[in-house]
Formats: structure tokens, C-alpha cells, sequence
């Protein structure tokens, strides 16, 4: 038998409203047990909550929300009581004793809208992004895939795949008659048009990059200005400045969202030829590796000798003994403040570019797989002529496809993704 779940579903106590939710076939009876009537579908009622002992517990409002039509697919009760956690604890304890109730685990609320079809699993990964997103950005490419732009994009493709391979299939199952003998004759040329559609998809970018932040790593010699910039670009004291070189030993990380955009700023140690500082050493191990990872290096040293495609910034412009630099892309000073505005503006406009187009579905590391795997097949479809292994080649695709919608997948990977949110979600 399936259990009934609840949990609070709002924000943490203390607020003015706390939202309980009760979502399974025993929902019908917490209402009754707690409120001591049932309720008319979709209406919000006010009732007088009370413990097995009869004792008030609180004056709510009270939603019944019959199932398949709720968020979970389920019967759905909610409780809107007042926000304060001795109220909300008094509300769980007595649901808790209802028979057939317990706590919902994290993510099983939604992870249930799945199981009953309310949404796929593309969805589910989208409502688990919006949950986390810290910038407008990371929100709006959350709501696209939650709100099912990719899942219909999946659909459509799959469709389209099943058109195809019904065309295999009349030439397996009646290929002695002679209208159906042959595949159509623009039959490679919709599969190569199909697998360049996806292609595309394959190309834009990914949610890693929205998700972590546009890396800019900051990088040079010793004394070169690369921590007071860090401070000055974060807007916080996160790096110790001071004339002594060496000063910074490790790879200083910090997140910022800068006109929207999620960045992640590294400072590193100062690097050099030689130490005798076996810790400095390291720190200019970590540096080297950092520069290896980044979407963008800021270098702060001598001109013409940072990685490739790294920026020329001309640090330091306050100090009269600043070093020159020819082709600088910025001159700034973190100290006075001079053409900071300027980097910045440059970082968003170049950051823009990596990141997904606002209100645009960006694919994680387990969609661009599949995508990759379903392209890859029909790439193998397009080359074939034997038309058995034409038809194999269009089903690893659809298997592609459906893994993407949550079709097919593995507990083991469910519970990972739902894992991943609150308790009342």
C-alpha cells in the first residue's frame, strides 16, 4: 500500500503562513481526523484543527485537493496554519500519529508527480534547477525546462522518429510488394536534417556553465595587483592583500552575479620561475591548473606572457611605476576604482555569450549525453543500407529519447535527482 506523505511545504518557521501538505490515499482521513468533517473539492475553508485529544491546535484554512489532478496526482490536503513553529510542530505530531501517515523523505513530493505522470523527468531536473537558482538567469532557463519546452521539443523528435521507422518496417514486413519495397527517396536526407537539428542543440550552452558560474580566473607574478582586483571585482575583503610576495598560497574562489550573470572569480598564487617555498609551489601548481579550467583569465603580468586568449589587464594605473602595457584590453585601478566599470561591463558581455539565452533551455551532462547517443544513431542510420540494422540504429535512438523523459531510467539515478530538494517539494 502506498503511504501518505506531509511535510511543511513553505519556508521555514517562523512566518506568517505555514503551508503542511498531505499528498496520498490517506489524505481523506488526516482531514477528517484534524478538522473532524471533509470539504468541498478546491475551496479554501476555515477549520478548527485539533489533536487526537481534542485539544486546538490552530485555525487554519484548509484546501482538499482530490486527485489525478493535483501536483502530485494524488488526493492532496493542505493546511495553511499560522507560521510559528510551536503551531507547525503541534500540526506534524498529530499528523504523524494518524494511521497510514509519515514525514515525507526529501524530494518525494515531486518525485511522486513523476511516478504518476504529472510531469517527466526533464521537468522534474528543471523544478530541481529553479529550486537553487541564485541569479535571473539560472531562473530563467530553470522555468523554461521545468515548464516543459525541452520535453516538447523531446516529443516532437520522438514522433518524428517513430514516422521514420514505421517507413523501416514496411520495407521489413512487405518488401515483396512492390509500392513499399524501397525506403522513401528522401529518407537519409530527413535522417542527416533530423540529426543536424539536434546537432544544433548539442551546440548551445550548457547548464554546467549557468549552474557554476562563468570561471575568470586572475593570474600572474607576484605583487601584480591580482587580490586587491578580486576584492574590488567581488565586492568583499575575501583575498589578504599586502606587499609581500607570496602573500596568497592557494586558489581563492568566490561567486558573484554580475548584471544577472552567475560568475565565479579565482585568485591564485602569484606565479614565478622558482621558490623555495615547497607551500608557494603548490599554490603555483593549483594557479597553473585553475588558468587550465577557465572560461576567461584576467592576466595581470608582463604583456604577451599569459595563456592564449587570456585578457591584457594593465593593473595598478594609480601607482606611478605601473607597468606598461601596449595592447591592454583594460587599464584599471582597484584601488582608486579607475575602469572597473568597464571590466565589468566587458566580463558580462563576454560571459553572456557562454550562457543560454534568457528564457532558454540549457542541457546538463545527462541530456547532452543522451542527445549525443540518439544523434550518434542516426548518424549510423544515415549510413546504412541493410534495412534490419537501419531499423536497430532508429530504436537506440528512440531509447535515447525516452531516456530523456524519464521513460527509462534507474532508481539509482532517481534518487540522486530528487535527493537533490527541500523535504516539502
Amino acid at each position: 500500500m502506498i503511504d501518505t506523505i506531509f511535510a511543511l511545504s513553505s519556508g521555514a518557521p517562523p512566518a506568517a503562513i505555514g503551508v503542511i501538505r498531505v499528498s496520498g490515499p490517506q489524505a481523506a482521513t488526516a482531514l477528517s481526523a484534524l478538522a473532524g468533517r471533509s470539504l468541498p473539492p478546491r475551496r479554501a475553508v476555515a477549520v478548527a484543527l485539533r489533536g487526537g485529544d481534542g485539544r486546538l491546535l490552530d485555525r487554519a484554512l484548509a484546501l482538499w485537493l482530490p486527485g489525478p489532478q493535483t501536483a502530485s496526482g494524488e488526493d492532496t490536503l493542505e493546511l495553511h496554519c499560522h507560521g510559528g513553529r510551536a503551531v507547525l510542530a503541534a500540526v506534524e505530531q498529530a499528523l504523524a500519529v494518524v494511521p497510514g501517515l509519515r514525514a515525507a523523505q526529501p524530494g518525494e513530493f515531486t518525485r511522486r508527480a513523476f511516478a504518476n505522470g504529472r510531469i517527466d523527468l526533464a521537468e522534474a531536473e528543471g523544478l530541481a534547477d529553479l529550486l537553487s537558482a541564485e541569479t535571473e538567469l539560472q531562473r530563467e532557463a530553470a522555468m523554461a525546462m521545468a515548464g516543459g519546452q525541452f520535453s516538447a521539443q523531446v516529443a516532437e523528435w520522438r514522433e518524428r522518429l517513430l514516422t521514420l521507422s514505421a517507413s523501416v518496417e514496411a520495407v521489413l514486413d512487405f518488401s515483396d510488394e512492390d509500392d513499399v519495397a524501397l525506403l522513401p527517396d528522401d529518407f537519409i536526407a530527413r535522417i542527416a536534417a533530423f540529426a543536424a537539428e539536434i546537432g544544433e542543440w548539442l551546440g548551445r550552452p550548457r547548464a554546467e556553465v549557468l549552474k557554476e558560474g562563468f570561471r575568470v580566473v586572475l593570474a600572474g607574478p607576484p605583487n601584480a595587483g591580482k587580490s586587491t582586483l578580486f576584492n574590488a571585482l567581488v565586492e568583499s575583503e575575501a583575498a589578504i592583500t599586502a606587499p609581500t610576495a607570496g602573500t596568497t598560497r592557494d586558489v581563492l574562489t568566490h561567486p558573484v552575479a554580475l548584471g544577472g550573470i552567475p560568475f565565479r572569480f579565482y585568485d591564485t598564487a602569484g606565479l614565478r620561475a622558482e621558490t623555495g617555498d615547497a607551500i608557494e609551489a603548490i599554490g603555483i601548481e593549483r594557479a597553473q591548473g585553475a588558468m587550465r579550467q577557465a572560461d576567461l583569465v584576467l592576466w595581470l603580468g608582463p604583456e604577451g606572457q599569459g595563456p592564449v586568449g587570456a585578457w591584457e589587464i594593465a593593473a595598478q594605473a594609480d601607482r606611478a611605476d605601473h607597468p606598461h602595457k601596449s595592447h591592454a584590453r583594460h587599464q584599471l585601478s582597484a584601488v582608486t576604482g579607475q575602469g572597473l566599470d568597464a571590466l565589468r561591463a566587458d566580463l558580462i558581455a563576454t560571459a553572456r555569450q557562454a550562457m543560454p539565452r534568457p528564457g532558454e533551455a540549457a542541457l546538463n551532462q545527462r541530456q547532452h549525453r543522451l542527445l549525443v547517443e540518439a544523434r550518434e544513431a542516426l548518424d549510423s542510420a544515415a549510413s546504412l543500407t541493410d534495412p534490419l540494422l537501419v531499423a536497430e540504429s532508429l530504436r537506440l535512438a528512440r531509447v535515447a529519447f525516452d531516456a530523456l523523459l524519464g521513460r527509462t531510467t534507474t532508481e539509482d539515478m532517481l534518487d540522486a535527482l530528487f535527493g537533490r530538494f527541500c523535504i516539502g517539494k
